[in-house]
């Protein structure tokens, strides 16, 4: 789902320039090529400047592409692009951070951890990067949408774990909006859990009719693949 961005410079000028965000979550080693041809084809379509930024998602701390060169017979090119290495970015300052990508980037890092630590300590990473994200004076919509992400990207294998995830969740959310009123909350809540509900059923429906793969199920369902996963996995079992 990679996007073409149109942006205004800080001057206020009319010119735009075209941001191209690209989100690699595994090796492959021909990745600098596809950003090279992403490229020239945004520059063949639109002809306007572009700047390329490749948000490195992977678990490798030595997979660092930032280029792509060619050369034959005195005829040469050198194409670079930015790079974010989730890997990279520091505990403290993402903690700090008012920016609401923070918490992104801290679910990203919890989730590229949760293959070498053990179920209860990766409970207590989401509990208390929720507790942090809660604490945020952020908009409810937008702490729902994170929140989702955190709950869904980052899978607790243990089912009792994900209930008690799930329970903990609701008392956090219950204290948090109890001072905007309780009706309120409980209503945010409801509405959260139902959503999830419909999500999963609508998951169930697609597997059943067997035509869409897993990753397609889950855009569909507007979810990440990993829910998508769960959802399969509890039909299985």
């Amino acid at each position: 789902m990679d996007k073409l961005v149109k942006v205004f410079t800080k001057e206020g000028n009319e010119e735009w320039i075209l941001v191209h965000i690209e989100v690699q979550g595994y090796i492959d080693y021909s990745f600098a090529d596809r950003m090279f041809t992403y490229y020239y084809r945004i520059w063949d379509k639109y002809r306007r400047r572009t700047t390329a930024l490749a948000i490195l998602a992977d678990d490798n701390k030595h997979y660092y592409p930032s280029c792509f060169e060619q050369s034959f017979l005195g005829t040469s090119i050198r194409f670079e692009f930015n790079t974010l290495k989730i890997l990279d970015q520091c505990d403290r300052k993402l903690a700090e951070s008012d920016n609401v990508f923070a918490h992104v980037i801290m679910t990203v890092k919890i989730a590229l951890k949760s293959k070498k630590v053990k179920q209860q300590d990766l409970f207590d990473l989401k509990i208390q990067l929720a507790k942090r994200l809660l604490s945020q004076d952020i908009p409810k919509w937008k702490i729902g949408k994170l929140m989702d992400f955190l709950k869904f990207y980052v899978v607790l294998n243990d089912p009792y774990l994900r209930e008690s995830f799930s329970e903990e969740i609701n008392n956090l959310t219950l204290k948090t909006y109890t001072a905007m009123g309780m009706d309120e909350a409980v209503l945010y809540i409801t509405r959260e859990e139902a959503k999830e509900e419909r999500s999963a059923i609508l998951i169930k429906n697609l597997l059943k009719d067997g035509r869409f793969g897993l990753e397609e199920i889950a855009k569909l369902a507007e979810v990440p693949v990993a829910f998508a996963q769960e959802v399969k996995d509890s039909i299985d079992s």
